[in-house]
C-alpha cells in the first residue's frame, strides 16, 4: 500500500503535516486552493528568473502557508537563502516578491508576511536533490553519473536511505524507459519510517522526464 499512494499523504498525522493551513466553507475551497497554487508559482517564477544558480539548484525544499481572517504567512524553507536575501533581516527583494504576489493575488484585506528559514543540510530534501538532476540532465550529463553524484551529496546529510527514479527518454533513446537507484533503506510500508517524497518534472532537448526521490531519514 505503502507504493500505491503518495508517501506523504500516506503519512499526514504521523510523521508529515500539511504544507498548507487554513480553513473555508466548501465553496470558497477551490478558490482558497487557487490560490495557494498562485503563491506557490509566484515564489519559484521570481527565483528562476533572478536568483538562479550555476548549477541550477534554486534551493527551495518547501513552501508552507498559513492563512487567517486578515493575514497570510508565507514560510519558505531554503537550503541557499542568500539566492533571495541579503544579510539583512529585509530585503528589497524580498518585498519585491511580496509585492509581486500581491499584484498575483488582488489581496486588499488581507497583509501579506514572507519569512524565510535556512535548512541545514540542503541535501537531504528531496526537491533540492531532484533540482540537482534536473540540472544536470539539462546540461547533457548521463543520467546514471547524476543519479550517483546525488547520492555522494546525501552522504554527509545522515539520512539511512535514499530511492532516485528517472523515466522518460534517457539519453536520448527512441523508447522511454525507467531507471532507479537505491541505496540505504527506505521502507515505504512503514508509517513511522519518516520518509520524504518528491516528483520533479524537468524538460530537455530529447522530451519530457520525470524524477522521483524518497529519502529515508528515521523512524519515530
Amino acid at each position: 500500500m505503502g507504493q500505491k499512494i503518495n508517501p506523504l499523504g500516506f503519512r499526514l498525522g504521523t510523521t508529515q503535516g500539511h504544507h498548507s493551513l487554513w480553513f473555508a466553507q466548501p465553496k470558497n475551497y477551490s478558490e482558497g486552493l487557487q490560490e495557494d497554487q498562485k503563491i506557490r508559482n509566484c515564489i519559484k517564477n521570481y527565483v528562476q528568473k533572478d536568483m538562479k544558480l550555476s548549477s541550477g539548484v534554486e534551493g527551495i525544499s518547501r513552501i508552507k502557508i498559513q492563512k487567517r481572517i486578515d493575514v497570510i504567512q508565507v514560510i519558505i524553507y531554503m537550503g541557499f537563502p542568500k539566492l533571495l536575501i541579503e544579510a539583512k533581516p529585509k530585503s528589497k527583494k524580498l518585498e519585491e516578491l511580496e509585492l509581486n504576489i500581491q499584484k498575483e493575488l488582488n489581496c486588499v484585506n488581507q497583509k501579506l508576511n514572507i519569512s524565510i528559514k535556512r535548512i541545514k543540510k540542503p541535501y537531504r530534501h528531496p526537491n533540492i536533490l531532484a533540482e540537482f538532476i534536473a540540472g544536470q540532465l539539462k546540461n547533457r550529463v548521463p543520467f546514471r553519473k547524476a543519479m550517483k553524484k546525488a547520492i555522494e551529496l546525501t552522504e554527509q546529510a545522515n539520512i539511512k536511505g535514499i530511492q532516485i527514479q528517472i523515466a522518460g527518454r534517457l539519453d536520448g533513446k527512441e523508447i522511454a524507459r525507467v531507471e532507479w537507484i537505491r541505496e540505504g533503506r527506505v521502507p515505504l510500508q512503514t508509517i513511522r519510517a519518516k520518509i520524504e517524497y518528491c516528483s520533479y518534472k524537468v524538460i530537455t532537448i530529447y522530451g519530457v522526464l520525470g524524477i522521483k526521490i524518497w529519502t529515508f531519514g528515521n523512524e519515530e
